[in-house]
């Protein structure tokens, strides 16, 4: 990693390339290291895929690339392989998902019980009305 720029090692790539698809039509594809790099640096980040850097090349090859593998289930197949070649027993994978909601968000008034300033101006338009 430089500069806070995640690339993938040959070791790594290596592991990885006789999992990857094969069977393209057409136009070739682009490098796979630098896709795939690319990939893992957004997901790591957790940033959005037009905010990935260009040097990982055009974020559409990136978002699309990941989208189409996850449907074929290359990216599952390559976790379960991975996965099967052993590593750290206590390593665990935590979902750090989180949900934002707006701040008035939070209730409103509670649901159909009444409240005490509500009576206040109920009360007071009545005095007011005699």
């Amino acid at each position: 990693m430089s500069d806070g720029l995640f690339w993938l090692s040959d070791e790594q790539f290596s592991k990885l390339q006789p999992l990857l698809p094969t069977d393209t039509r057409g136009k070739a594809r682009v490098d796979d290291r630098r896709v795939i790099s690319g990939i893992i640096h957004v997901l790591k980040s957790g940033g959005r895929w037009v905010d990935a850097p260009e040097v990982y090349g055009p974020r559409k090859t990136l978002y699309n690339r990941f989208v189409r593998w996850s449907e074929k289930g290359v990216w599952t197949g390559i976790f379960d392989t991975l996965s099967q070649t052993g590593g750290p027993v206590l390593e665990v994978m935590i979902d750090s998902t989180a949900v934002r909601a707006h701040r008035v968000a939070h209730g409103g008034k509670g649901g159909l019980k009444p409240m005490p300033w509500a009576e206040l101006v109920v009360v007071r338009e009545q005095k007011s009305m005699l």
